[in-house]
């Protein structure tokens, strides 16, 4: 147990007394848990976050030359910009075959606003048999590695709050196939929240400050705290593919994506990032610009609208670019990020109702109206801090199936119907009749879907060439449910 007289000494000297307020009363194994809590803060650096962050919340600066940034096109045909996509594939796949790359899913969420208790990961996300998230990537990993002879390493980011039970739903379904060896996790970091008046930390009860997740952001960090760092370098891997829980048919390990991060000439190697054309100007996708000379994503909140519908000669959004939270960061940038304070992501500020207690009296407080700001860090932060970094565009039909909302755009409903009309394109790629029916999208323009409901195991294909001879004869009705 540290000397408390010193800690209550340095938290009375930040206006943090409160926190060991009712101290003497906890039993011992509650103060234990206190004082733990407090070794996790950095109590020096909390003044400056609250001075910066909290009681004056921050302008978002905006650089003066805010400019689209430049991608490589999905087409390398394109007149827009031509390039070699057989070359950076073959640089890719050398990579999977030396055993260069891991994957790395950040899966701290939980599946409330789905309506789902647990984790997530687990949540039922196949189009027909309800095949869970982690299942996707377990297996997409698994045929990674049987096609490039070189199983990637697997390093799942929990929270606090999902930890236990995300190990243990791997242990339940016995680890969806992989190795245990080749399956890493760890959780993130938390912070304080505060109050949004005083800055002073938000008590959760008497024996438990109120923290929240740091972000994807903290990934960078947790990355290196928890060894999974020094793990990916006894294993060789220089490389990590970057992708968040919710889609079920990301590339987790894309090798046309790794050779244009590794080889591309514009690129340093340190991080790159995907990208998706914006389905229309207030479509909420934060956007790669440049600005300062850098590459940056500037978020949809902070662009202002009319600059956002700008559009160019031929009728494209000339901010075209948004961010599916896509990248591939070397293992070298992520060590210099954490070894250098210069390197350090800004936090960013919301604010929420946080449940918390009267620290002088211990009753409970459930706010009506927010009461609190949570920090947190972002990814996409570290972009700017590498010196050459590069975007490569997605097409959404092949790559992003998101389930975020109940209902609606990112639903699983939308995500079945682009899990199907995948399955469909590359059924059709391969010579297999899919069913289809003629009708019209939301703004009334023509346009056809698969008349049945197709679910693609990723252990059949990661992408369309993969089905070349394993679905020979395969026929598929009209209304028919499909598992492939």
């Amino acid at each position: 147990m540290p000397d408390l007289s010193q800690l209550r000494d340095t938290l009375d000297a930040i206006g943090q007394s409160h926190i060991l307020a009712s101290f003497d009363g906890l039993r011992p194994d509650q103060q234990r848990s206190l004082l733990e809590q407090l070794r996790g803060l950095d109590l020096c650096a909390l003044p400056g976050l609250i001075a910066a962050y909290v009681t004056s919340p921050p302008c978002v600066a905006m650089p003066d030359d805010i400019q689209p940034a430049p991608y490589y096109p999905n087409d390398p045909a394109s007149a827009f910009r031509s390039w070699d996509r057989d070359h950076f594939r073959a640089a890719g796949e050398a990579l999977l075959r030396a055993g260069k790359v891991a994957c790395f899913t950040v899966a701290g969420g939980q599946g409330t606003r789905l309506g789902y208790e647990g984790p997530k990961g687990c949540y039922p996300a196949g189009a027909v048999t309800g095949r869970p998230l982690f299942q996707f990537f377990a297996e997409a990993i698994a045929k990674t590695g049987k096609k490039y002879g070189k199983m990637p390493p697997w390093y799942i980011m929990t929270s606090p709050l999902n930890h236990e039970s995300t190990v243990a739903y791997f242990e339940a379904h016995e680890y969806f196939g992989l190795s245990r060896d080749g399956v890493s996790f760890f959780p993130q970091g938390v912070m304080p929240s505060f109050d949004i008046a005083t800055g002073r930390v938000l008590m959760a009860s008497c024996e438990r400050i109120a923290t929240n997740p740091d972000g994807h952001g903290g990934s960078l960090k947790a990355l290196s705290v928890s060894g999974a760092l020094a793990d990916m370098k006894a294993r060789g891997v220089e490389h990590i593919s970057y992708f968040q829980v919710d889609n079920p048919i990301v590339r987790v390990a894309d090798p046309v994506f790794l050779g244009l991060h590794a080889a591309a000439p514009d690129s340093s190697g340190e991080m790159s990032s995907k990208m998706l054309a914006k389905a229309y100007a207030e479509e909420k996708l934060g956007m790669f610009c440049l600005g300062d000379g850098k590459l940056q994503i500037i978020e949809y909140s902070d662009l202002p609208m009319e600059r956002q519908r700008e559009r160019l000669e031929d009728g494209r959004l000339r901010f075209l670019a948004g961010s599916p939270a896509i990248h591939i960061l070397s293992v070298a940038f992520v060590e210099k990020v954490n070894a250098d304070p210069k390197y350090a992501l800004p936090y960013h500020r919301a604010e929420k109702k946080v449940p918390c207690i009267d620290p002088a009296t211990g009753e409970a407080i459930e706010p009506e109206s927010p009461n609190g700001v949570k920090l947190e860090r972002f990814v996409f932060d570290a972009i700017v801090l590498a010196e050459r970094s590069i975007v490569y565009e997605a097409d959404r039909v092949e790559e992003f199936a998101p389930i975020k909302n109940a209902e609606g755009t990112d639903s699983p409903q939308t995500s079945r119907e682009i899990q199907t009309l995948r399955a469909a394109r590359w059924l059709g790629s391969v010579g297999v009749e899919v069913p289809w029916l003629e009708g019209t999208d939301a703004e009334g323009n023509g346009c056809k879907r698969p008349d049945c409901t197709i679910e693609l195991s990723p252990l059949t294909g990661v992408e369309a060439a993969d089905l070349c001879g394993a679905c020979a004869g395969l026929e598929i009705a009209r209304g028919s449910r499909c598992v492939i």
